[in-house]
């Protein structure tokens, strides 16, 4: 018996509130924040993994705290992350950069001259600045270049032309070829062949530079999360199914011996069904039938969230910021009905490749202490095509971020590839590669290897998104673009966040973040807007009001 009543409460257990937000990474965040700075807390947030922050993340190694995410505050002037740090005291609002030496070295060892490693870069950014003016001045590029990768390639070739010999040709292409694979690990992309030339533009670069934390990116998880009370933030609840209209269905789910809803919609009812007097039995039938009616009426106008543990939860709102490498892999069957065409194609069109991280840390330095980056000019011409033998030629540099911990980046096939492979067979390649272009064999291995995986990661299949060839800016305004479940509707029963819906900010936590926000304003508007009404009791019509106005001079 008391297994029957159990089940009995769990089936009358109906949760409904007035927004649910799905995923508790930097959009998902902004929206709570936004909700409670506005007294709005009739809300919850479901977020797949057991932890909050989305692509947010850091973990201890021996020495050192590491970022697997996000590095950088991408900007100063109009960032809200850079705001929000300042005011936690997570920045120095006084920013003195470390001197930067880099220093570039071919695959037998030999260091380029920092005038040539100077001229190219200089000669590169130049080329990319080109490439931005396409989407800013509306001019056409040249016949069949459609690319960032096909125009940055054409410019170098051309600048190339000029030089006597082979050598000097030879070396500077190594730098724009390392330059280019710098730049996927940016965009986010397998080859800048990959992001659309006329789109570049469109990515909005706030002043300021690159900030980076003293504590770790990850600092800004808690002022997001203070005010946020724990029993709004299920963890570990993937949703498997979002129900946004459930009228375009041809039947309603069936709620069987489930009490009807209270006043209070966050709180979760159940009718005690053992309590039931043996007069209330005779009538449970009718009393049953007639309940189940009225929950559904009045949840038929609700969305229904469904849980990978069965679990369901109705609201009259659904912020949903999961990222876009779910949405590729997702969408076809995580929304019911269909999302509408014109989204699951720009969700197809757009980008969202791997770019992971590769940190190596020492028991010791070995590098010297001016020297913070070396670039790794590979020789393009000599990679196999098997990936398995070439993977670690997309490796670009190795940065250093303490004199004991070395950061190295790589993206796209390689990158997936990489995350295949175990942390000490990444740590003894990447020796070999160290000792090979430093030419230096005693090169200590490292002591502890950590790479991340964010292509494997099934809450994220990728990294950030970017503008494929053939996309466009109105490809993530239409993912932005919130459902309504009819014309009549003041508010859209369906919102979307996360970077991959900012236009100008896509692929940066700062975008995640304006777009959480923005998606949470747009529910808080008032259903009913006030009217401006001009009290003017003494005037029988305009004429006479206009005619009474008085003009200072």
């Amino acid at each position: 018996m008391g297994d029957e009543n159990s089940n009995s409460r769990k089936k009358c257990e109906v949760k409904k509130y007035n927004v649910i937000i799905i995923g508790g990474g930097m959009a998902g965040l902004a929206s709570a924040n936004h909700f409670i700075k506005n007294g709005m807390d009739d809300f919850v947030i479901l977020e797949a993994r057991k932890r909050i922050g989305g692509r947010i993340i850091s973990i201890p190694m021996k020495n050192h705290n590491v970022e697997l995410g996000a590095n950088y505050i991408h900007g100063v002037l109009g960032n809200p992350i850079y705001e929000l740090a300042t005011k936690n005291g997570l920045v120095n609002i006084i920013n003195i950069p470390k001197p930067h030496k880099v220093i570039a070295a071919t695959e037998n060892g030999k260091q380029v001259p920092f005038g040539v490693l100077h001229e190219i870069h200089e000669a590169y950014v130049c080329f990319l600045r080109r490439c931005e003016e396409y989407f800013l001045c509306q001019y056409l590029p040249p016949p069949d270049i459609h690319s960032v990768g096909e125009h940055i390639n054409l410019e170098a070739t051309i600048y190339l032309e000029r030089l006597p010999t082979s050598e000097e040709k030879k070396l500077r292409r190594l730098i724009f070829d390392c330059l280019l694979k710098r730049e996927t690990c940016i965009s986010g992309c397998n080859s800048m062949d990959d992001i659309d030339l006329l789109e570049l533009g469109s990515y909005t670069e706030l002043q300021g530079g690159n900030i980076v934390i003293p504590s770790g990116y990850s600092s800004v998880l808690e002022p997001m999360t203070k005010n946020i009370s724990p029993d709004k933030i299920l963890s570990n609840h993937p949703v498997t199914k979002i129900i946004w209209d459930s009228e375009q269905q041809s039947s309603l789910r069936n709620f069987e011996d489930v009490g009807e809803e209270s006043e209070d919609s966050d709180q979760t009812v159940i009718e005690d069904i053992s309590k039931a007097t043996s007069e209330r039995a005779g009538d449970s039938s009718e009393s049953n039938v007639n309940t189940s009616e009225k929950l559904s009426k009045k949840l038929s106008h609700c969305v229904e969230v469904i849980c990978e543990n069965g679990q369901s939860l109705y609201a009259n709102h659904v912020i949903c910021t999961v990222p876009l490498g779910v949405l590729k892999e997702t969408a076809g069957s995580l929304f019911e009905p269909a999302l509408p065409q014109y989204k699951l194609e720009s969700i197809e069109r757009l980008l969202f490749s791997a770019v992971d991280k590769i940190y190596l840390e020492y028991e010791r330095p070995f590098l010297n202490p001016d020297i913070t980056e070396i670039m790794l000019l590979w020789d393009n011409a000599q990679v196999s095509e098997d990936i398995s033998k070439s993977w670690y030629k997309k490796i670009y540099s190795f940065v250093k971020v303490t004199e004991t911990l070395l950061l190295g980046w790589l993206s796209g096939k390689e990158a997936e590839y990489m995350e295949t492979l175990s942390s000490d067979e990444v740590a003894s390649t990447c020796t070999k590669i160290l000792r090979q272009f430093l030419n230096d064999p005693f090169v200590p291995a490292p002591q502890c290897c950590v790479c991340t995986s964010w292509k494997k990661q099934p809450y994220t299949r990728g990294s950030y998104t970017a503008i494929a060839v053939g996309a466009s800016q109105s490809d993530i305004e239409s993912l932005a673009q919130p459902l309504f479940r009819n014309v009549h509707d003041k508010k859209p029963v369906l919102l979307f966040g996360g970077e991959h819906t900012h236009s100008s900010f896509y692929s940066t936590v700062h975008g995640a973040y304006l777009s959480g926000q923005a998606a949470a304003r747009r529910l808080l508007v008032p259903d009913v807007t006030a009217e401006n009404v001009l009290d003017c009791p003494e005037s029988s019509d305009l004429n006479t009001w206009i005619q009474g106005i008085q003009l200072d001079g």
